[in-house]
């Protein structure tokens, strides 16, 4: 490997957090400078699915789902020890912890410092927000720790499945609401564009690759062509993100950080609790990262969606949500780094099966 990369990552990723902070102070910029042009791009959507945000989210996890060999899909029963814990700590532990301290921070401790008829809005928007596990950025992080994407891609899928029976219950359950509307339109066709139609794609240029002479190496040339464009794709994303929102993180900045807290702690929290119980478990590291950081971020698509369905666009509940929009990618990225970091340790542990003899093409 030529010496661009260090740890198993290139000089780009290594440094994403530089650009990560870059492309932050840029959207909230342009966002103050040029609203209008962000107003315009943030109403080209469907069931408040942003389709510019869509194709881009297109970009960065075709490469990843291009590593992907459905075939070989069966062998993530050997790592039923992981999708176990991931299950647990995302519809056992997530919304429950998000609601109690939601509850201590927002509904006690900051209560003085928050508007007082918004206070019950923004406890709704955290719950619902914690509710809805991640689904397609879950490839980008996993890709950068070097997950196995069969595991990912198997645990995103069963997610979306549970979600369809258990989001409803579980918010209707912490918000003390007799039935909640669930914007099902949003669902389905987050579902649809983020997974089905981005694994098709790949699954056939993959196909098409293979089925050529030399089709391997053409296949690694492609994935390590796609990389970069995916990077810069969530470079892009997190532009328009902070673009769309940059007038309100201006003009409300206490508030923003305010209900950053919790968010911050659960995800902190959860992605921990995952890692470690899969080393208790004696999960591989190359389960155990994505197991840690699918139990850490949010599907804030639907998350976004279902607190305007239930408490309108100006809501504190709408803010709530879009706070966790504005500061998941900088804060996976650092459990990305805790996680990457820490692997020497967790395969310190008795039991536990290093990479190199169980994921050797991800070692």
């Amino acid at each position: 490997m030529s010496d661009t990369r260090q740890g198993g990552m290139n000089l780009f990723e290594r440094y994403l957090t530089v650009w990560v902070g870059l492309c932050i102070l840029a959207g909230i910029g342009l966002g103050n400078l040029a609203p209008a042009a962000f107003h315009a791009v943030g109403g080209l959507e469907i069931a408040h699915i942003n389709l510019p945000v869509a194709v881009l989210v297109w970009l960065m996890i075709i490469p990843m789902l291009l590593k992907i060999d459905l075939g070989a899909l069966g062998r993530v029963r050997e790592h039923w020890r992981g999708v176990g814990v991931t299950l647990f700590v995302n519809w056992g532990v997530k919304p429950f912890s998000m609601a109690m301290l939601a509850w201590f921070f927002i509904g006690y401790l900051f209560r003085p410092l928050l508007p007082p008829e918004q206070i019950d809005s923004y406890i709704a928007g955290l719950i619902i927000l914690a509710a809805a596990p991640c689904t397609a950025m879950v490839f980008v992080w996993s890709h950068l720790m070097r997950g196995e994407p069969h595991f990912t891609l198997s645990q995103v899928a069963l997610n979306d499945v549970i979600m369809v029976i258990a989001f409803a219950p579980i918010v209707g359950l912490l918000l003390g609401l007799s039935s909640i509307t669930v914007p099902w339109d949003t669902l389905l066709l987050s579902v649809l564009l983020y997974i089905v139609v981005p694994l098709a794609i790949a699954t056939l240029w993959r196909r098409a690759l293979l089925g050529k002479e030399g089709g391997e190496r053409k296949l690694q040339s492609v994935v390590a062509t796609m990389g970069p464009v995916s990077l810069v794709a969530l470079l892009a994303t997190l532009v328009l993100l902070f673009g769309f929102q940059g007038e309100q993180i201006i003009a409300a900045p206490l508030v923003i950080l305010l209900l950053s807290v919790p968010i911050l702690i659960q995800v902190f929290f959860n992605s921990a609790l995952a890692y470690l119980l899969n080393r208790q478990v004696c999960s591989a590291h190359c389960v155990a990262g994505p197991s840690a950081l699918i139990g850490a971020s949010n599907f804030f698509e639907l998350a976004v969606a279902t607190a305007i369905a239930l408490f309108g666009f100006e809501s504190g509940a709408a803010l709530a949500t879009v706070v966790g929009v504005l500061i998941e990618v900088p804060v996976m990225l650092v459990a990305v780094g805790v996680v990457n970091r820490t692997r020497k340790w967790y395969e310190s542990r008795d039991g536990v099966v290093p990479n190199s003899e169980c994921c050797p093409e991800l070692a």
